[in-house]
Parts: structure tokens; sequence; C-alpha cells
């Protein structure tokens, strides 16, 4: 995999997760995205692409983004997330501030950003 690609993907993922949250929610999504490829020691597409992890991969018929200003916004938040200082202290999941998935008892909550609620 090349680095571009990763990049691709984890921006990929941030439209299709955040693409509507304000930036730091948007840089907090790509901080989770990257932790999980670091603790698993994969690259980010395998990460993304993992069943059932990222909801957008098995929902959509499509991966391509259809609105370019917000491709461009999220991939502006992957870059800042590459910059930055992992300010989710290590974030491996989140969801929705409006549900209470099964799994988010077994995991420590450790703040909420934009409408998503993270944990590790």
């Amino acid at each position: 995999m090349t680095v571009l690609e990763g990049l691709l993907w984890l921006t990929l993922n941030v439209y299709h997760e955040a693409r509507s949250e304000p930036q730091i929610g948007q840089v907090a999504v790509a901080l989770v995205t990257l932790n999980r490829a670091n603790e698993s020691k994969r690259p980010i597409k395998e990460v993304v692409q993992e069943p059932y992890q990222f909801s957008w991969t098995f929902q959509k018929d499509s991966y391509l983004p259809d609105d370019p200003k917000a491709f461009l916004e999220c991939m502006r938040s992957v870059y800042i997330a590459l910059r930055t200082e992992d300010f989710t202290h290590g974030a491996t999941h989140y969801h929705l501030d409006n549900i209470a998935p099964d799994w988010s008892s077994q995991f420590t909550y450790l703040n909420q950003f934009g409408r998503h609620k993270f944990y590790k």
C-alpha cells in the first residue's frame, strides 16, 4: 500500500463518517482511524475496510464522494490530524451521541467532539 492510498482511505473515512461535523470532530475521527492502524499494525485501508467497523463501508453503494468541497475539508482535517498531538488520548472507537451501542460498555469513555463520543 502506498502513502497516497492510505491518505485516500483515511480521508474517505472522515468524509463518510464525519463530513457534517465541525473540524475538531473530523480530526478526532481521523485520529481514531490512525490509532486503530497503529495499534493493530495494519494499513489504514485494511482498518477502514474491516467488516462492521465503520458503517459507511457496508451501508453505501459507492465510496465515491458526491460533495467535492466537503471532501477537500475532510482532507484538510486529515492533514491536521497527521500534524497534531492525539487529543483523543488514544481513542479507538466512537459513536454518535444519540445512540448507545452494546459495545460501548466494554470501553472507557474519554470525551465528546462534535456529535461523536470517543472511547478507548
